[in-house]
């Protein structure tokens, strides 16, 4: 593997991290520290710009408020728009989904435009989706099912050039009754479960890594107590 430093960026933490998604990158740090790669993580906050030159990058959960917080900046400082420009790795989760779709409306019935690297758009539902989810994953490269811990009140479309990143076997996904749950565009991945999503499902954390870093597969870990987390939460 390369000897170079993979900087992983955790964008708007301190506006994206309702959930604790901030997990998911220090995972990805030290799934490549496990295996001999250098691995940091950038933290990019409302003070600072976001830089297109990381090597993959994730983003969390947030409320209606630090929902268009989020949204005004990435907007303002388009980096992570040319970051996938490039095909650099991004993983969305929950609020991050509706924040890089086309539009998403808020609880209070307010229209927001997103960043516009996903073409979906959202929408307050009746009913939250609160519990346990698992899927069959849909992407070419994952195997097994996808779990995760659902808290979200918005029903997600899929536009066209959008795909899911699963089928729903257990839980509600995306909320608009079609079955599925999460997206797929070009270098993003979004899904809404929380977890962090990449402790529970190291499958896709190694998806993830093997694109930001240009390789066909990575090296096994032998991790016990990662299978016995999965098999527990399945169970």
């Amino acid at each position: 593997m390369s000897e170079s430093t993979v900087r992983i960026g955790l964008v708007l933490p301190d506006v994206m991290g309702t959930y604790g998604d901030g997990g998911n990158a220090l995972v990805l740090r030290q799934r490549l520290r496990m295996r001999g790669q250098d691995a940091e993580v950038v933290s990019i906050n409302l003070t600072d710009p976001v830089p297109e030159s990381l090597d993959l990058y994730t983003l969390g959960g947030a409320e209606d408020s630090a929902q268009r917080l989020a949204t005004r900046h990435l907007q303002r400082h388009p980096g992570l728009q040319r970051a996938v420009e490039r095909g650099a790795p991004v993983l969305a989760i929950c609020a991050a989904i509706q924040v890089l779709g086309n539009w998403y409306q808020t609880s209070a019935g307010e229209r927001v435009d997103g960043v516009g690297l996903l073409d979906v758009t959202t929408t307050p539902q009746q009913t939250r989706a609160i519990g346990e989810v698992v899927t069959t994953p849909l992407v070419e490269g994952l195997r097994l099912p996808l779990t995760g811990f659902e808290n979200h009140r918005g029903g997600t479309t899929l536009g066209p050039a959008a795909r899911a990143l699963g089928r729903v076997t257990r839980g509600v996904g995306n909320g608009v009754g079609d079955g599925v749950e999460g997206v797929v565009q070009g270098s993003v991945v979004g899904t809404y479960m929380h977890g962090p999503v990449l402790a529970r499902n190291p499958e896709l954390a190694d998806l993830l890594l093997t694109r930001a870093l240009g390789v066909d597969s990575l090296p096994p870990l032998d991790l016990p107590e990662v299978e016995q987390l999965r098999r527990e939460r399945l169970a």
